[in-house]
């Protein structure tokens, strides 16, 4: 055999073994289309803790006086205070050391609302009653506050609620927290006999003081 046919040979056998050799490659992977995976995401949130309060509320912003219980000199119209509620949501490592609470009232003059002359508020007093003091026995309601009309019972105590006047205190913040506290009181208003008819408008302003 000549070299140019041994040749031709060698290279169609050589193509021959590429072609055999391509045959056999694997084909690619194709994805399903329909195939999905999800993860599932969780997480925890705590409650926001947010720091506790000492607050008042009152059940109620007006309150109607009507007569009742005049005499020849003094005429005398009462009515009840809304219960007042001191709530103290706070625990005792939140409260200032050694601090204690109060609610203070004080009233404006009534003022006539054709034209009469006002009736002063020191004409206006109270007597608180506790409803609610807990059961620690640190929650007490103040003293009756009397008129400039009653007869005098302690010394610079016939002022009526002209100045803030004690309803209701707690001794020690700290031993009485993490509780609430009602009260109200007795509202009378006394002034004389020949005070002028007509209707007569007075604000009473409570106050929480710490």
């Amino acid at each position: 055999m000549n070299t140019d046919k041994r040749r031709r040979m060698l290279a169609a056998g050589a193509v021959g073994a590429v072609l055999v050799g391509a045959a056999v490659l694997p084909s690619p992977a194709l994805a399903e289309p329909d195939d999905d995976a999800s993860v599932r995401v969780t997480v925890d949130i705590d409650e926001v803790e947010e720091p506790g309060v000492l607050a008042l509320s009152i059940a109620g912003d007006a309150v109607a006086l009507s007569e009742d219980g005049s005499t020849l000199l003094v005429r005398q119209f009462v009515g009840t205070l809304p219960t007042v509620t001191v709530t103290d949501t706070r625990v005792a490592d939140e409260v200032p050391d050694g601090a204690g609470w109060a609610v203070l009232g004080s009233a404006t003059d009534f003022t006539g609302t054709s034209g009469q002359a006002p009736i002063t508020a020191d004409h206006l007093g109270w007597k608180p009653r506790l409803l609610d003091g807990g059961d620690s026995g640190l929650v007490t309601e103040g003293e009756e506050v009397v008129t400039t009309l009653d007869e005098e019972t302690l010394p610079g105590n016939n002022v009526g609620l002209v100045d803030q006047e004690l309803l209701v205190s707690a001794f020690d913040s700290e031993a009485v927290a993490s509780d609430s506290y009602s009260v109200n009181a007795d509202l009378y208003l006394r002034t004389p006999a020949e005070v002028a008819a007509g209707a007569y408008n007075s604000t009473l302003t409570l106050s929480l003081f710490e």
